[in-house]
């Protein structure tokens, strides 16, 4: 007798979701110019990664997750920061719905309060293509003005996230009371100074 087999796959139901930079800044080969990505609804899988402690301990939890709702074929690595901030709240939403419920306490009087904040309001602060350059690429000018220096830099993707996450790590270990979070995160920022955009001579132009 012959077994019957049967392939079946499961759809589960998806919203779109707008990136604020509207994909003004990807490249046009990419699936992120479109400015939108396709993302499901949670399911046990996803509780399984958010109670993963080797994720949580490695602080890579939320960025699992992430890529487990994305539905569309882009690499996660090229999201911009701003792009991937917006994902996170949709998929806070996707999960557990839109209202948010939270304690804070009120520094003046230090009394603790709750609130709750409506998810589903918050406006995204969209990319104005007005300040964009060219099209598709991720490059902005801005003039120092007391040294009147031409910089040029980027807004800043997983991908540079990870890398200046890793090398202020190393910092650190060398030094444990230095704190280069800013002066790092410029030195991958910034493309050129004055038209330089020799690695080594930003670097030290930042320090």
């Amino acid at each position: 007798m012959e077994e019957n087999k049967t392939n079946s796959k499961f759809k589960f139901p998806t919203e779109i979701v707008e990136l604020p930079s509207k994909g003004l800044l990807y490249p046009k080969d990419s699936p992120l110019s479109s400015g939108k990505v396709e993302m499901k609804y949670m399911t046990a899988k996803e509780e399984d990664i958010l109670t993963n402690q080797n994720y949580i301990s490695q602080g890579i939890v939320f960025d699992k997750l992430i890529q487990s709702l994305i539905v569309s074929k882009v690499d996660y690595n090229d999201l911009l920061i701003g792009d991937k901030n917006a994902l996170m709240i949709a998929s806070r939403v996707l999960g557990y719905g839109k209202d948010y419920k939270f304690r804070a306490t009120n520094n003046t009087t230090g009394i603790i309060n709750d609130y709750e904040v409506d998810l589903s309001t918050l406006k995204d602060k969209y990319l104005n293509p007005k300040n964009i350059k060219t099209e598709g690429v991720n490059e902005f000018e801005f003039t120092l003005p007391t040294s009147k220096t031409l910089v040029k830099y980027k807004l800043l993707t997983h991908r540079d996230e990870s890398a200046i996450d890793k090398e202020i790590k190393g910092l650190q270990k060398i030094n444990p009371d230095s704190n280069p979070s800013i002066s790092t995160r410029l030195k991958h920022m910034i493309i050129s100074i004055d038209g330089n955009s020799d690695k080594k001579d930003i670097r030290e132009f930042v320090d």
